[in-house]
């Protein structure tokens, strides 16, 4: 049991790498379409690129949306409307009419007139009743086609038009009266009927809402059929007409059938497969391109977790609306990676993820092609990226080209512009604008996982915040000498391609450890008093060596980050306080543990580290050059840095021999300019 556990401590780090794998690809693949894919890729008025395509089963040929939508829109124009008849109301109404009419009319009228105006109201009566008189005013045409039902039994069917409004029947009183010159009896007339006419039809909107449905889901979303081994399209064939209808009815039939549970479990397991595969690429990148990232867990776990958001993000655009897919910033991940690593991993990373998001977004290599394209523009352009202008051009940039090459696609596809959807460039526009949040969302992300970015190191390189404000005051020899490192620091990195910034704040807090005991490094001592005078050469190399030790216990109670306090481990790698020593070996005459007198280490592990270790020992000599000449500085710097090679200081570092003859010219043309070397006249 022991053993096990100490072998589980020994490989905690690999098990935890394996754990966020797994973890991260369940969680991708459940935001996966649990469906089958089409493996053929094809467009309307393309050819066939494929072999000759059979139908591997019988299916349905689908109706077009467009075909479905103008379907259900002539159901809905022809559908019936259904009124129900108070069938009471007709005799109610013809006995009222003789009750009222004799009261209306009286003997006083001619006899001829009374009977003729019975007669007439009679058939008025008749005539508004035959089809029913309508409870309001509705919005049919008047061609709507209706049914008249008395209980659940239809009576007849005609024409709304044929139906009476409330409005017209004055109009039609008027005309009968008019049509046999009984106009001066029409006011009375009217009057009899406004008070006698009631309405009989009432319109059953819930019975002709369940008979237009009952229409509508009656549809056939199909129209034909295409059987087993039958040929579909021909290689070379052009995508159109009812070939494209019969291949979007076979790529639908794949991608939206009913699954059984195996088949379920196979797709499933495919995805896992794949997920799993890209992730662990960029696991095997970061073991053998970024060592030091590898072996972080925290910064793997920021990785892992950056490319999982970006695609929650977009299968939640996606399920929402794909319209809006491009609105989704997927170059903030190559710009936040860049902050916190470098472009490399950054372009390596973007480029996984979009592929990862092929299996999401419709038209995947057109999406694909945009977002790699973009993410190649975000590493070229993006630099320095504290300095807010240079944000701000390189999103316009970003802009530009996924505009350029969505109209690019356009013009392939339709071969016009004609029915171009301008709207489309406003989601460019609107991504551009959000990448422009990964300012704050660097700043969150240090916070949370305790990472640095070049906007950080800005912050600290400014020589007023509290800890270089109480070194300049606690140690100012070592303030000055920090300043000077730092300029060299700054150039060489230039020279080589190095992160200037980085170097430069390392620089900067490289010597913080001095504070502690000040007064026993020579650049501090300004009254000629040498406190080691009175300390053995062994007490000496420890004050000495132990600033290193100091340096990070300062750097960590002010919360520097690790990138800064790596320099301080690191500026003196594993030498030897070599005065110290040659002392103590010269006043014993013996041999003395060297490891006394030697710095805890460790070397330099990367292009700046090293970097620093050069010009710190270069800067710090250069004090005790007498009389300073070209020839002296060139050989004083070749002295000390191939003492350091020889030294195996660099040997984790990677650094080229190369690089390093470029470090020592920068040096030379430095230490020169500070001495003002001139070239000497003869007198």
């Amino acid at each position: 049991m022991k053993d096990f556990i100490n072998k589980f401590y020994r490989n905690h780090s690999l098990i935890y790498k394996g754990l966020l794998l797994v973890c991260t690809t369940f969680l991708i693949v459940y935001l996966f379409p649990k469906s089958g894919k089409f493996k053929y890729n094809f467009e309307k008025g393309k050819p066939w690129q494929s072999e000759n395509l059979y139908a591997p089963f019988d299916f349905a040929i689908k109706k077009s949306d467009a075909e479905i939508t103008k379907e259900k829109e002539t159901i809905s124009e022809n559908a019936l409307a259904y009124f129900n008849l108070d069938s009471l109301v007709y005799n109610e109404v013809d006995n009222l009419f003789d009750i009222q009419f004799s009261k209306v009319f009286k003997d006083t009228i001619p006899k001829k007139d009374f009977e003729l105006l019975y007669v007439v109201g009679k058939q008025i009566i008749n005539d508004l009743y035959r089809y029913g008189v309508l409870e309001e005013n509705y919005s049919f045409k008047d061609d709507k086609s209706v049914v008249i039902l008395s209980g659940r039994r239809t009576i007849q069917k005609t024409l709304f038009s044929s139906l009476v409004r409330v409005d017209q029947i004055s109009t039609r009183i008027s005309n009968s009266i008019d049509n046999r010159s009984l106009g001066k009896y029409k006011t009375s007339y009217i009057s009899l009927f406004f008070d006698l006419i009631k309405p009989n039809l009432e319109f059953n909107k819930s019975f002709t809402d369940k008979v237009l449905q009952d229409e509508l889901h009656s549809i056939s979303y199909s129209r034909g059929s295409v059987k087993k081994e039958t040929l579909i399209i021909s290689k070379g064939e052009i995508v159109e007409g009812g070939k494209f209808q019969i291949l979007q009815s076979l790529k639908s039939e794949y991608e939206s059938q009913v699954w059984s549970e195996a088949n379920y479990n196979w797709i499933l397991f495919a995805y896992t497969l794949l997920v799993a595969l890209a992730l662990l690429m960029l696991l095997l990148f970061l073991r053998k391109y970024r060592v030091e990232v590898y072996e972080n867990n925290t910064k793997v776990t920021f990785i892992f977790f950056n490319i999982f958001l970006i695609i929650l993000l977009t299968t939640l655009v996606v399920n929402y609306n794909a319209k809006y897919i491009y609105v989704v910033p997927i170059c903030i991940l190559p710009l936040v990676f860049k902050a916190f690593f470098d472009a490399r991993l950054g372009l390596f990373a973007h480029v996984i993820t979009v592929l990862l998001l092929g299996f999401i977004v419709p038209n995947s290599y057109e999406y694909m092609f945009l977002q790699i394209i973009a993410g190649i523009v975000t590493i070229l352009t993006v630099s320095e990226l504290y300095k807010r202008a240079n944000l701000f051009i390189s999103v316009g940039q970003i802009t530009i080209i996924y505009i350029v090459a969505y109209f690019a696609f356009f013009v392939i596809h339709e071969g016009s512009i004609e029915t171009i959807e301008w709207q489309t460039f406003m989601w460019f526009v609107l991504c551009g604008l959000a990448t422009l949040f990964v300012q704050p969302l660097i700043y969150a992300y240090e916070k949370i996982f305790g990472l640095v970015s070049d906007v950080s190191l800005l912050e600290l390189s400014d020589t007023n915040t509290k800890l270089l404000k109480e070194l300049s005051n606690k140690a100012p020899g070592t303030f000055h000498h920090s300043l000077n490192v730092a300029n060299l620091a700054e150039a060489c990195a230039n020279e080589i391609g190095a992160n200037s910034m980085l170097i430069r704040v390392g620089a900067l807090y490289h010597d913080i450890g001095k504070m502690k005991n000040p007064a026993y490094f020579t650049e501090n001592q300004s009254t000629g008093i040498n406190p080691h005078d009175e300390l053995s050469s062994k007490e000496s190399a420890r004050i000495i060596t132990d600033h290193v030790i100091n340096g990070i216990e300062i750097a960590r109670k002010n919360n520097l980050p690790d990138r800064v306090i790596d320099f301080i481990r690191t500026h003196h790698g594993t030498s030897t306080v070599y005065y110290f020593y040659m002392k103590e070996k010269n006043l014993l005459d013996k041999k003395v543990n060297k490891a006394d007198y030697s710095y805890p280490g460790p070397k330099p592990f990367s292009k700046e580290t090293a970097i620093l270790m050069m010009c710190d020992s270069v800067e710090a000599a250069s004090k005790s050059l007498k009389e300073p000449t070209s020839t002296k500085i060139d050989a004083f710097v070749e002295n000390i840095v191939n003492k350091q090679i020889e030294e195996e200081q660099f040997l984790n570092a990677n650094i080229t021999f190369k690089e390093i003859e470029s470090i020592k010219k920068i040096l030379k043309h430095k230490l020169a300019n500070i001495y003002h070397l001139r070239i000497e006249y003869p007198e």
